[in-house]
């Protein structure tokens, strides 16, 4: 008997994906950026849209030329050479440019592979691209398990590797050592992937770790994402990019759907790199945010990830849905992810971590008594 709606069997049964969205005082549990734009900022934006809706009756620049040269201009600065338009693609937040390049060179008879613990969102982008999904696993501390990737490698022949660096949940960034095994991996392997390193919280790194965009002139299967949402606090705007060799950029738009980034989604993002450095300026506020945050979490006796992102995971706990919902209780959302017994707090402002401490204190001081 047919069941009703007609889904596919996969998606039967299957909750949607998304952290609580709930009215609290002490919201860290989806890693934004707590500080808002600027007046000034917020000034500008609405200025450019206003341009653009006076062209709303007409279709956006289906190539947004303007955007892809300014996000060019920006990766530039970080990567230490010129990275041209035509090696950077945009879609609206990363998760659809992930989905596109599992569109594109994902798809049924292959497989992508991560390591877990990684973004829970990945195997639902590979289950709707209809492409196989495999996860390893990182060592017990979250490095990275090279000989686990050479097995997997070898094994599954994978035409995409998909890992987030800085992880998440975790905030482990993986060194550049590994990153270009990855891609002399599969550029020898039969399947000749891509290796996508999902640079979501790059600007949160600490100081001396190093960026994948360093290593794009070196390999060309090799896919460097980026997002707004983080540390240019656009999270409502939803803007992902990438850099990667032209090619490769041009084969998404053989997937992407028509007009995909709207006129105004182009001018709000344009108009933000504009004030890059501005809203730029609370990141090293909220790096040293976060480290305070692990030294705090570390003396209170707590196992603790050393993070390169706004967020930091901790643990371990016996029930740590009881605990997430004694912090709720008191204001405090945190997130409920990661591997078994522990949990991810994002880094708010001072007055939000302050919040979190003392209800942490409290909840902890009445398990133990």
């Amino acid at each position: 008997m047919q069941s009703w709606p007609p889904l596919r069997a996969e998606l039967r049964g299957v909750e949607p994906y998304g952290a609580p969205q709930l009215e609290v005082p002490v919201c860290l549990n989806v890693n934004e950026n707590p500080y808002p734009p600027s007046p000034a900022v917020v000034d500008d934006i609405a200025a450019v849209v206003a341009l653009a809706a006076k062209t709303l009756n007409r279709y956006p620049d289906r190539e947004f030329t303007v955007l892809r040269t300014d996000l060019a201009a920006y990766l530039s600065r970080d990567a230490g050479f010129p990275v041209g338009p035509e090696q950077v693609w945009a879609a609206n937040g990363s998760n659809e440019v992930m989905l596109q390049i599992l569109q594109a060179f994902g798809g049924p008879g292959r497989t992508v592979i991560s390591f877990a613990p990684t973004y829970s969102m990945y195997p639902e982008y590979a289950r709707d691209a209809m492409t196989t999904w495999v996860a390893g696993r990182r060592h017990e501390d979250f490095s990275f398990d090279l000989d686990e990737a050479r097995r997997l490698v070898e094994e599954h022949q994978p035409t995409v590797i998909l890992l987030p660096s800085p992880n998440n949940p975790t905030g482990t960034a993986l060194p550049l050592e590994v990153i270009g095994e990855l891609c002399r991996l599969l550029d020898q392997s039969g399947a000749f992937g891509v290796v996508v390193i999902d640079e979501a919280y790059a600007e949160f790194r600490r100081a001396g770790t190093p960026s994948a965009l360093e290593l794009l002139p070196e390999h060309r299967n090799l896919i460097v994402t980026r997002t707004m949402s983080k540390a240019f606090a656009l999270a409502g705007a939803r803007l992902g990019y990438l850099a990667a060799a032209p090619e490769l950029c041009d084969s998404l738009r053989l997937v992407r759907l028509p007009y995909h980034l709207s006129a105004v989604t182009q001018a709000v993002a344009s108009a933000a790199l504009c004030h890059a450095d501005e809203l730029l300026g609370k990141v090293e506020e909220l790096r040293a945010e976060r480290d305070r945050t692990v030294e705090w979490l570390t003396a209170q006796g707590f196992e603790v990830a050393q993070s390169d992102a706004n967020f930091v995971l901790f643990g371990r706990f016996d029930d740590r849905e009881a605990l997430w919902r004694q912090l709720l209780r008191r204001g405090v959302l945190i997130r409920v992810t990661g591997p078994d017994g522990w949990l991810r707090v994002s880094i708010g402002t001072a007055a939000e971590m302050t919040a979190f401490k003392e209800a942490l204190k409290a909840v902890t001081a009445e398990v133990t008594k």
